[in-house]
């Protein structure tokens, strides 16, 4: 009877560390979850402020901040070139910097083709932006915005459309993590 007894006591500790230490990794795993988690929420945040950043990205407002001032002045009517000489001068006014009419190579299966893309600026170095003067914007100037910068190595691009009677403007965000 004592040798039951004793087996029976060895058998309860032997399941009582067992128990212990399952605690124990189901302790180390919610604390590993819960690592994790934060993680995760912590990269989803840069991610988001990162997009923020770039949506409300001072410079697009400085060059927004121009090209209405150019339609205040100017109006609807007039072809792209009128708008991207009025451009250049307020641009400089602002002391914005930018590139006028820059060439983007085009590849085709690691080939560079002898048509370049032709930018109408690319503002501080990295902000693409496209000129329009026309009734109604379409998919194909926004094709056209999202071409460049997948030419270029840029992520940020403005469409500006001159030719309604307020002026029209899309923010373009090209990702090439997102895109790879």
């Amino acid at each position: 009877m004592k040798d039951l007894s004793q087996k029976n006591l060895n058998q309860n500790q032997k399941d009582l560390h067992r128990t212990d230490l399952n605690q124990k990794d189901l302790s180390q795993n919610r604390l590993n979850q819960k690592n994790l988690n934060q993680n995760r929420k912590a990269l989803e945040h840069k991610d988001l402020s990162q997009k923020k950043q770039t949506l409300n990205d001072p410079r697009t407002y400085r060059i927004i901040g121009a090209a209405m001032e150019v339609h205040r002045h100017l109006g609807c009517g007039f072809l792209e070139p009128v708008y991207q000489a009025a451009l250049m001068t307020e641009f400089s006014s602002r002391g914005i910097p930018f590139n006028p009419e820059v060439k983007l190579p085009v590849f085709y299966k690691e080939i560079r083709l002898n048509t370049p893309y032709k930018v109408d600026f690319i503002c501080f170095d990295e902000i693409i932006v496209e000129l329009k003067a026309l009734r109604n914007l379409s998919g194909t100037e926004e094709a056209q915005v999202l071409n460049y910068l997948k030419a270029s190595d840029n992520e940020i691009g403005l469409l500006l459309n001159f030719g309604t009677r307020s002026l029209e403007y899309r923010r373009f965000i090209f990702s090439r993590s997102q895109a790879s």
